[in-house]
């Protein structure tokens, strides 16, 4: 069964680089997740952020030292660093200094973090972040590759804006919090039924020029079909996600091919197809795209103005003539006779399963965090789901899939 963060306990650690300061935001989004958060730091990081903060932050004690003043075993005191590592479901360690990693892939445990995560038996997740010159010295790179092969999984630094002005731009930029959270949200999944699975995802809006300044488009943003790649990635799967114009991240570990017009979406789709077990087509794809389109911009006057309009390209259709031993996903979005025109889609496209859904109820339409669908699989079975995250549909969109 998918996990998501509700109740689960995640350990952060906290090592002294500037990056310290933006695990304040992960504590916090963790926490808005519904997660239980602890934070433990080295000396260093307390010379960046104050364990008040974190304590703050968290509502829980923060561990600064491997024997807190008046606790230590030869006083009958509990040896904190074996609880603390007795906890978690996670450890999530950033950032992860330099320093850090090179203690960790050698062995060292001679401060709060380090021996905490000597001492634990869960996934541990890393977020280096450094200078670039650091992050590329070869004894670095060999720490980071030696932890990985030891089943450390790592959210590798960004290339961007560094510390400092002199500093300017280079790798070594903490990776931005959605990837950390992707990886999180992989680590907690103690099951991988998508593993060796190849997933297609096709997600957002297409956008069809009438002109070279004017289109015609829909309101998606693609956090359906964004969440629908997260899920599959942190269940396993090999995910490849074909996505419209969007102003949201593409998610961590996923192919991403960004397209605009359902002319690319179809391109791009019929050439990932072979080989995909599971097809999942929540794009939002313009039924209809402009016969012509003009070289320069229209200009308005004061006669009415018409245009001729031809199909695009239906992509699930054309994809249902390939179809072998894949399973095909639909969406359907309807605004009356919904069961009805959902099941002459499934039936029509030979589908598996279609995800039916109406913008009109509050809580499902375009552009919010959650969704209120009905799933209708190839044997006329329904399931309604109640009103949940985008992400939260996307497990058991999967969790359906998996039982066909």
């Amino acid at each position: 069964m998918a996990v998501l963060f509700t109740g689960k306990k995640i350990l952060l650690g906290v090592s002294g680089g500037i990056a310290a300061y933006k695990t304040c935001e992960l504590v916090r989004e963790l926490r808005r997740r519904g997660a239980s958060v602890r934070v433990m730091m080295t000396s260093r990081a307390t010379e960046f952020v104050a364990p008040m903060t974190f304590a703050a932050l968290s509502e829980q004690p923060v561990l600064t030292n491997i024997f807190p003043q008046g606790q230590s075993p030869a006083s009958g005191g509990a040896i904190e660093h074996i609880d603390w590592s007795r906890w978690p479901e996670v450890i999530v360690l950033c950032p992860a200094t330099a320093n850090l990693l090179a203690k960790l892939a050698n062995g060292f445990a001679d401060d709060p973090v380090s021996a905490t995560v000597r001492a634990a038996k869960v996934p541990i997740v890393l977020c280096p972040a450094m200078n670039s010159a650091m992050w590329e010295d070869p004894l670095v790179q060999r720490n980071v590759s030696l932890l990985k092969e030891n089943g450390y999984r790592c959210v590798d630094p960004e290339f961007g804006m560094l510390a400092t002005t002199a500093e300017g731009k280079g790798w070594g930029r903490l990776a931005r919090l959605e990837w950390i959270l992707a990886e999180i949200l992989s680590a907690l999944q103690k099951q991988k039924p998508l593993a060796g699975k190849k997933v297609l995802v096709t997600a957002s809006r297409t956008e069809e020029y009438l002109d070279p300044v004017r289109m015609i488009t829909n309101p998606s943003t693609g956090r359906m079909g964004f969440a629908l790649a997260e899920a599959g990635r942190a269940l396993g799967g090999q995910v490849t996600l074909i996505s419209g114009p969007t102003n949201l991240t593409s998610p961590y570990g996923v192919e991403f091919v960004p397209v605009v017009s359902a002319a690319e979406m179809a391109e791009a789709a019929l050439k990932n197809y072979p080989g995909t077990d599971i097809l999942v087509m929540a794009a939002a794809v313009s039924d209809y795209r402009p016969r012509a389109v003009a070289a320069e911009k229209i200009k308005k006057s004061a006669a009415s103005f018409q245009m001729e309009f031809e199909r695009t390209v239906d992509i699930l259709a054309t994809l249902a003539e390939q179809k072998t031993r894949a399973l095909h996903i639909g969406f359907a979005v309807e605004t009356e006779n919904e069961l009805d025109n959902a099941k002459d889609k499934l039936r029509g496209k030979r589908l598996d399963l279609i995800v039916l859904n109406n913008p009109r109820h509050p809580g499902a339409g375009f552009g919010v965090e959650t969704n209120r669908v009905t799933l209708i699989d190839r044997e006329s079975r329904v399931q309604e789901l109640e009103l949940m995250s985008k992400l939260a549909v996307a497990f058991k969109i999967f969790e359906r899939v998996l039982s066909l």
